[in-house]
């Protein structure tokens, strides 16, 4: 699944191609890609004749502001999920099977949203109404982790007495907004914490490594245009080129780049977790 700096990494593109967007044309393919309206004809009516405006990011989630005659015409909201992600294509051809909306400009390019499992949504948020209130999901999540009130008094707050691993504490958006499975495990091995070392059990000195790791780790993986290990491309194709520098994430058996320890990998919360033994003190 996309995580924040995949997500960084599309909102970006999307923000430098989709300048002065106009949605000439919109066709969805398959209905079930969008959340809200119900009806996804009164999706295409909504956004059809729109300017598509700046993009923002919270979490995993993309918002567009949209403008018709000069005025506010509500938010498109995307989240692109396990496999979702944007095409820009100045000469489209057929779509291929896994697409599930196509949207032109008046000139005929066209945006176009592929997505193999079929998980990715879609909502247009009504003008005069925020974004959380129609994508609920932006109710629930955390502080970003480029934020101020992401912190390492923050994890203490919140971890404090948990008996949950720490691995499975970081991938509650609730935490921390964005983060999932690759920068997690990268995390706690630029930080030396082993992934079922139970939260209320990390001392204060290591949530404060936790926490410059992660924002560090983040913030080289949006440099590299995230990580591509197997579905995730930008607007234009492009792999993410974080995956070659990973520190343990899907590096199973292969050498710790510290020590040569294999790396191992276990079942943690129902998700798989790489981690260094030495390293990492298990």
């Amino acid at each position: 699944m996309p995580e924040l700096p995949e997500v960084e990494t599309v909102r970006r593109g999307l923000e430098r191609q989709l300048h002065d967007f106009q949605i000439e044309r919109i066709a969805v393919l398959r209905p079930r890609a969008i959340a809200w309206p119900p009806d996804p004809e009164l999706f295409c009516a909504a956004l059809r004749g729109s300017y598509v405006g700046s993009w923002s990011r919270r979490g995993k989630y993309l918002i567009a502001s949209l403008r018709q005659g000069g005025e506010d015409a509500g938010h498109w909201g995307v989240h692109l999920r396990m496999t979702g992600q944007f095409l820009w294509l100045n000469d489209p051809g057929e779509p291929c099977r896994h697409t599930r909306v196509r949207l032109w400009d008046a000139a005929g390019a066209e945006l176009r949203f592929v997505d193999t499992r079929s998980f990715g949504q879609m909502w247009w948020v009504p003008p005069g109404q925020p974004p959380e209130a129609v994508m609920t999901g932006l109710q629930t999540l955390g502080p970003e982790p480029f934020s101020a009130d992401f912190s390492p008094a923050h994890l203490r707050a919140r971890l404090a007495g948990s008996r949950r691993a720490i691995k499975t504490a970081l991938l509650d958006q609730a935490l921390v907004a964005g983060v999932g499975n690759i920068y997690a495990d990268e995390s706690l091995f630029l930080s030396r914490i082993a992934p079922h070392t139970a939260s209320g059990q990390v001392s204060a000195k290591q949530l404060e490594a936790l926490h410059g790791a992660l924002v560090d780790v983040l913030q080289t993986s949006i440099g590299a245009g995230g990580t591509t290990f197997s579905d995730f491309r930008d607007l234009t194709g492009t792999n993410g080129n974080y995956g070659n520098a990973a520190w343990v994430y899907r590096r199973t058996g292969e050498p710790c780049r510290v020590c040569g320890t294999p790396i191992r990998r276990d079942r943690i919360g129902g998700r798989s977790s790489h981690w260094c033994p030495k390293c990492q003190g298990g």
